[in-house]
């Protein structure tokens, strides 16, 4: 298995077994065994859990805001945009292996002890923030305050679904969502 594919099989195995189990359940062996790469390899490719955990956050978030842009841009009409953010939010809540937002899983677990997953966690939520503030402005309404609103809506809406198992939090957080952009004069139903 050369370099490149032996990064990947280590990469989907810490994303299956951290987002699964938490980042301080799964050991190094249990990556290794998912993997199927041999431990020298593993250790070659990174020297310390904490590398791992940090590829695995940035490349999840690589794919997270991926998937949600390619959803939200299936919409033409930028209102409905905002929207659909909500809604692809709550497809995720109700797929089966939801476990609420890794970045924050991961914070909660190392953030305190380890700067470079803090880093990653920050980054994946100023950038999700800065996505939706894009948005925002393609509307054409004012942007400040109501990214921010959507934003902490948003993350609010995660929280909710991931811990208590609330798959219908994406649906009322777009509700809001709707009546936030209709009180700045957008063309939205209610």
């Amino acid at each position: 298995m050369d370099q490149r594919a032996a990064r990947t099989a280590l990469l989907d195995a810490a994303e299956e077994l951290f987002y699964g189990r938490g980042v301080q359940a799964v050991g190094m062996d249990d990556i290794r065994s998912a993997s199927g790469v041999s431990l020298k390899r593993l250790y070659q490719l990174f020297p310390a859990k904490e590398q791992l955990v940090e590829a695995y956050l940035e490349r999840r978030d690589e794919r997270w805001r991926i998937a949600l842009a390619e959803y939200v841009a299936e919409r033409s009409d930028p209102y409905e945009r905002v929207l659909a953010v909500f809604d692809w939010l709550g497809t995720w809540f109700a797929d089966p292996g939801f476990r609420g937002c890794a970045w924050i899983n991961c914070y909660g677990e190392l953030g305190a002890v380890s700067p470079g997953v803090a880093e990653q966690a920050r980054r994946h939520k100023e950038g999700f923030r800065s996505d939706l503030r894009r948005l925002v402005e393609a509307t054409g309404l004012p942007v400040d305050p109501l990214a921010e609103e959507l934003h902490l809506l948003a993350e609010g809406a995660i929280v909710t679904a991931g811990l208590l198992d609330d798959a219908d939090a994406g649906e009322r957080a777009r509700g809001a969502a709707a009546r936030l952009l209709a009180a700045r004069g957008a063309p939205v139903r209610v």
